[in-house]
Parts: C-alpha cells; sequence; structure tokens
C-alpha cells in the first residue's frame, strides 16, 4: 500500500533524525541567535542528507555506501574540524542584536547543517538495516516505493528538526542579548567538545 511505504519512511526518518547531537544543537543556537528562518533551514540541511543517506540505502548502491564508509577516517576528520570551527565561531558570536554581528547567509546555514550531517556515513548502515527490518522497499514496485520511502524520510525528519525547531522558537523573543552570549558560549563549548572527541578517536 502506498501510504504503509510512506508512512515506514517517515518513521526511519524520525528515528534517525531523533537523537540530538552537535546538528540539533547548531540549530537550536541559531534559531535563539540567528533568528527562525536561519534555524529552520539549519534544520532542513540536516534533513536533506538524512534523505541521501535514505536514497542510497534503499537503492542498495553498496559500492556508494561502501566507499564512504571505507573512507570514513578522512569523513571522520573533516567533521571534527568543522565541529571544532563551527563551535569557535558560535563560542565567539554575540547577540544577533548587536550591529557588529554578520549574519550568515541562509545557503550557508543550510549548506553547513548538510555537510555537517554527510560526515557520519555510519548513517547509511543505520537506514540500510531499519529499511530491511520495517520492509520499507517493495521489489514489486521497486523504484515507485523508494521514491516513497525516501519522501517519507525526508519529512519524517523534516519533522523532527521543525519541532526542535519550534520548541526553540518559544523561547526566541524570551531571551536577553546577555543570556544568548552565554548561551553561544555553552553551545559553541559543547560542539568544538564533540569535534575534539571526534579527533581523538581517531588517534587513540
Amino acid at each position: 500500500m502506498v501510504a504503509d511505504i510512506f508512512l515506514k519512511g517517515l518513521v526511519v526518518g524520525l528515528l534517525v533524525a531523533t537523537p540530538v547531537g552537535p546538528v540539533g544543537l547548531l540549530c537550536i543556537q541559531r534559531t535563539l541567535g540567528e533568528g527562525r528562518i536561519h534555524g529552520l533551514v539549519s534544520g532542513l540541511g540536516a534533513a536533506t542528507a538524512d534523505a541521501m543517506f535514505g536514497l542510497i540505502a534503499a537503492l542498495g548502491l553498496t559500492f556508494v555506501s561502501n566507499f564512504l564508509v571505507q573512507e570514513q577516517f578522512w569523513l571522520k576528520l573533516f567533521g571534527g574540524l568543522f565541529l571544532c570551527y563551527l563551535g569557535t565561531r558560535t563560542f565567539l558570536s554575540k547577540s544577533a542584536d548587536a550591529s557588529s554581528v554578520s549574519v550568515p547567509s541562509h545557503i550557508g546555514n543550510y549548506g553547513s547543517t548538510f555537510l555537517l550531517a554527510l560526515t557520519s556515513p555510519v548513517t547509511i548502515l543505520v537506514f540500510a538495516a531499519v529499511f530491511a527490518g520495517l520492509g520499507a522497499v517493495r521489489s514489486d514496485t521497486y523504484y515507485f516505493s523508494v521514491g516513497l520511502s525516501v519522501a517519507g524520510v525526508f519529512i519524517g525528519s523534516a519533522l523532527w528538526w521543525i519541532m526542535l525547531w519550534g520548541a526553540a522558537t518559544l523561547f526566541h523573543w524570551k531571551i536577553s542579548p546577555d543570556k544568548l552570549t552565554r548561551l553561544n558560549k555553552i553551545t559553541g563549548t559543547i560542539i568544538t567538545s564533540f569535534g575534539l572527541v571526534i579527533l581523538l578517536l581517531l588517534i587513540l
């Protein structure tokens, strides 16, 4: 059934997106510090990456998934360095109300979370396992079911980011510039710590 295939993809998208990691923290910080639209497009960037991983897993493109998994050292290295950069930039940023602040573009926010999410190629294995367990792709209508499943993944992932963004939006107008600056420092420290842990694990 069409609805059944779509709903299974939606469930997969929600399951994969739900853990709140550095991308989630970035979306919350950008919603509070840079504005609601900046937080929303950041979440949609992560949802797009999830949909891409879901497409690779659903189509069974083993040569792509194997390449990403085999090259995960370099992807993690890039991801760790990128997290350190984003964390440091967030730590040093001030309130968006300050005239000296240069707010990144929507495309930049979308692209940064998209790239950051892509540095976790193991996500493909999670998608493949969940797709197989739920039977989200049917052999008799292969490409049609793949399209529906991936659409479900994107919408499911996007729903999670929209809910997270909506919760952050409720506090957007209640945070003073001083509190926002402190929040940026806390968020930046946590994000940088994520990056340092990734880099440390590569060395050990």
